[in-house]
Order: structure tokens, then sequence, then C-alpha cells
């Protein structure tokens, strides 16, 4: 076989032997080895050894944050593959998520020869390195008297293979395999280890009182501690504990009120992110913070950090009228934003998260989307109980709107145990990766319900500082942005069910009655009451 097709093959091998099963690929003609090589790699190698499960996707950006997607739910590295050139560029925003979130994923840029860098050939650019910080690179060159599986292995096995990495693959002519094709090779004799184990454990006193604050996959550590010390939990929608009955509905609601200022220590685990409450919280100089550490190119939390380790542990169960005073809080408060809601002529966008939320079965799905939908979120969760098994994640590395539908198509693909899958954004970050609805007609398509929620633009502007009334003369032009899209019309063009609904029995009978396939439901709200809404809300439990 020619050089390419044989390095294109060690890809392949070593991408099965580092834990890979998902790879996605954009076509292109430089990637072409790695393309045949990855489509033979499907086949099983053994009864009990499964081949690579292949997907195609026209767009870069839409294919890595399907990689994206299908690492985070699968629990397994996964494998974007693209052509040379601008292409490579456009994997950087799922890169630098990943690397944030710590979601180990796996970048594989075909490339002209080193020979040809600097030259002006076609498509031809200085790849080896593009990733900077986010993704150490690995430039392989054919021919190399067979080194190159080994060399391969041990840049992947690396970190136990918890990193973002990029392999630049140098391709050179012929790039179409002569010899017949290939029966997918052996997969080698090691696995990586997904999950590095714990280095040391913190054991704390009762006395100080104290909350837990679990952001981003957290996971249950936080509610497991929060129920043993019998402490207030307050648990981001993503964090992976959002159950039992420490959790506090209203908390950023109530860290304005009374009770935050009597906050005297906080245990910390994974990458909170929603709530600038918590951020001041967090922030003051008379509370101590424990920190849990957590994945991530970025190991130093923003804050200052008293102490830190693995695991935190507690010696015994705390004063039981600390915790009794929160959720006497939470549920007077709740009860007040219920009624503050229903009393709402229109359709709200918590109404919306809220209907979503309950729509979430036992073994489900639900993928979140920035800006206000997960903030929304936040407040409408419903109380769901321990062991129920859903999984509500959200790209919250860098929290940004980037490539969401897509995300949530590779986590529903990537988590096809899903009882349901369902999806929840905003209508700009819908726009923002439009691209994602459109597959071919062989791709696998999830049961997969993606809830829109239209206000025409970008809403959580009117509740920062630029939306001030001083503003107003510019804010649609520089912050708003009114689209007018018809979204029933771009989803048909996509060949996507489309509904629209106004009002919450419309979208509770909508949720109640999946169709089946991907499938949108267009939720319209208002945008001009936005910031006053908010700040009625903010307003239930100040002092």
């Amino acid at each position: 076989m020619n050089d390419s097709t044989a390095l294109a093959r060690t890809v392949a091998t070593a991408l099965r032997g580092a834990g890979v099963r998902e790879v996605v690929v954009a076509p292109g003609s430089r990637n072409a080895p790695l393309s045949f090589a990855l489509f033979d790699a499907q086949r099983p190698t053994t009864t009990t050894e499964p081949g690579l499960r292949l997907h195609t996707r026209m767009d870069e950006r839409t294919a890595a944050f399907l990689a994206l997607g299908l690492a985070k739910t699968s629990g397994r590295p996964a494998a974007v593959v693209c052509t040379s050139g601008t292409a490579v560029a456009n994997l950087f925003p799922a890169v630098m998520e990943a690397a944030h979130a710590g979601v180990p994923l796996v970048v594989v840029t075909a490339d002209r020869p080193a020979r040809l860098r600097g030259t002006g050939a076609n498509q031809t650019t200085n790849q080896v390195g593009l990733f900077g910080t986010f993704a150490p690179t690995l430039d392989v060159a054919a021919g190399q008297d067979g080194a190159e599986l080994d060399e391969l292995l041990a840049f992947l096995r690396a970190d136990d293979g918890q990193r973002t990495v990029h392999l630049n693959i140098q391709l050179d002519d012929p790039l179409l395999p002569d010899d017949g094709g290939w029966d997918g090779g052996e997969r080698p004799e090691w696995a990586v280890t997904l999950q590095a184990p714990a280095r040391d454990e913190l054991r704390l006193e009762p006395g100080p009182r104290t909350v837990v604050v679990a952001g981003d996959d957290a996971g249950p550590p936080a509610r497991q501690l929060a129920e043993k010390a019998g402490w207030p939990l307050l648990a981001e929608p993503s964090s992976g504990c959002r159950t039992g009955d420490s959790v506090i509905r209203t908390y950023r609601l109530l860290l304005d009120g009374d009770l935050g200022p009597r906050v005297e220590r906080v245990v910390v685990f994974g990458h909170p992110t929603l709530s600038r409450p918590v951020a001041r919280l967090l922030a003051r100089d008379d509370v101590e913070v424990v920190a849990v550490r957590h994945p991530g190119i970025w190991p130093d939390r923003p804050f200052a950090v008293a102490a830190e380790a693995d695991r935190v542990d507690v010696a015994g169960p705390d004063d039981p009228a600390w915790a009794a005073a929160w959720h006497e809080a939470d549920r007077d408060t709740s009860r007040a934003l219920d009624r503050l809601l229903a009393a709402e002529p229109d359709l709200t966008p918590h109404e919306v998260a809220g209907a979503v939320s309950r729509a979430l079965p036992r073994g489900g799905l639900l993928v979140v989307g920035a800006s206000n939908p997960v903030r929304d979120l936040d407040l409408m969760v419903a109380p769901y109980e321990v062991g129920g098994r859903r999984k509500v994640i959200a790209n919250r590395g860098l929290a940004g709107i980037d490539g969401t539908i897509s995300s949530a198509i590779g986590a529903a693909l990537g988590r096809p145990q899903s009882s349901r899958a369902l999806a929840l954004m905003g209508d700009v970050t819908f726009l923002h990766d439009t691209t994602g609805l459109f597959l071919a007609p062989r791709e696998e398509r999830p049961d997969l319900t993606i809830v829109v929620v239209n206000d025409d633009g970008g809403s959580i502007f009117a509740t920062l500082e630029q939306g001030a009334p001083a503003y107003a003369d510019r804010f649609d032009t520089l912050f708003g942005t009114p689209h007018g899209v018809d979204l029933a019309s771009l989803c048909a063009a996509a060949r996507v069910p489309h509904l629209r609904v106004t009002g919450l029995p419309e979208l509770e009978q909508a949720l109640a009655m999946p169709n089946g396939g991907i499938e949108v439901v267009e939720a319209r709200v208002r945008r001009d009451n936005r910031a006053d809404l908010d700040r009625r809300i903010r307003a239930l439990a100040l002092p």
C-alpha cells in the first residue's frame, strides 16, 4: 500500500486503542486516506470488539461540536477529522470548549507534506500548534519506518487520555488506497483509563455556616456531601446533582436576601458559571472557600481558595437549623415565583424552562443552551429524585452559544439508552448552528425534541448593564439584534418537523406528544418585558 494509506490506517488503529468509538468526518480531498481508513475501521475486529461508529457532516464546526456532544455523554473520547487549511480553524470553538470543560476530544487534521509549508501551496498553512495551549499537537509524517503507531499511542495515552489533543497528519499523493481495502486491523492491547483516581481527601469539621456550590459537571459527590453534613446544596442544572432533599431551588435569589450574608464557608464542586450572586459569594473576604479540583486546562479558580483537594468529606452532621432556614425561605420564594409567573398574561421563558424540565422523564437527557435558557432553567428545575438517571448537560467550559444543536444531537447519539432526549435553547443560539440540522440521508437521526425560546433577539443583554435606559437608542442595533427569521421555513428547508406555540398548555401538549426523530418546538415569548420581569423576580427574596 502507499504511504498515506498506511499512515491513515495507523491513525485509525491508534484511535481505537485510545478508546475512541465515535468519529466525525468532514469531507475533503486531503483527508481522503483518513476517511477511507475510518470507513473500513467500522468493521468489528472480534465478536466482542466493536468497530468505530462513523458520522459525516459538511461543516467542520458542526462536526466538532457533534464530537463534543458524543464525548460528553458516551464517557469516551470522540474524534473529529477534517481536511487542511481553513477547515482546521473551524474546529477551534469546539476545541476551546472541550479543553476548558475537560472533555477528551481528539482532533485529527490532514495536512500537506512539510516540504510544502511556506511555499504558497494550495490549502497549505502552518497547522502545527494552531490550537495553542488548548490542544498539544503531534505532527506525524508518513514513512517513519513503522514508528508512527508507537508515537501515536504514547501521545494519546498521556494523562490517561483525559485531554484534548491534536493529531496533524501529513499526507502525500497518492491519496486513495491502492490495495483493495482493509479489514479494520487489530486493536492495540492497552486501553486508556478514562478516570484518574483521586489523589487526596480533605475532611471538614461541622461548625461554620456552610453551603455546597455545585457547578457544571460537579457530579454526585456534591449532593452526597451536602446530605451527610445537612448543608444547603446550591446546584446548577448541569451539575449532575440537582437531586434530593438538600437542593435549594431559588438559591441565587436567596443569596441576595437575609441568608446570603450569613454564609461563612463554601465547598465548591465543578465549574460554577451561571450566577453573579454565587460569584460575589465566592469573592467575599469573610467566606472560607474549599474547592474540589476539577478538569480543564485552567485548574486554578478565579477566587481565593483556602483549601483544595480531590475529595472532600465531613466529620458528621451539622446544626439542622441552618439548612432548615434555607429550605423555609426557598419554599416561600418558590411559591412567590410561581405565583408571579402564573399571573403574567403571556408565556414567559421561565415557564418554558419549567415545562421542559417537567417533561424530562427518568433516564432522560436534556441539553441546555447558554445565555438565558440555562439561567431560566436554574430557577425552574423540577424536584428530581435521587437515582432517576436524568442527565442534564451544557457547554459551560466557555459558556458559548456555538454548536448547541450539534452538541445536542451528538449527546443524544452518544447516550442511546436515554428514555427521551430534549434540548432547550434560545433563538440566537438556534440560528447560530442551523447547519447542525442538515444531515445526509444515511446519517443516524436521534429522537430529539429541540425547544427554541424565540424572543426575536438577544434578550439577555436587556438584563445586563448595556440594557440600561441610557442606551435605548442603540440597544437593538448593538445587542438586541432582532432578526425576524421564520423558523418554520428554516426547519422546512432541513426537513425537520416544526411546531409554534404561544401558551403553556400548547407547549405542555407538544412536549407530551413527541413525533420521533429530530423535531423543533418554537415557543414565542416577549422580549420587551424581559428586564422588568427579571427585576421583579430578583426582588422576591430581597430583605
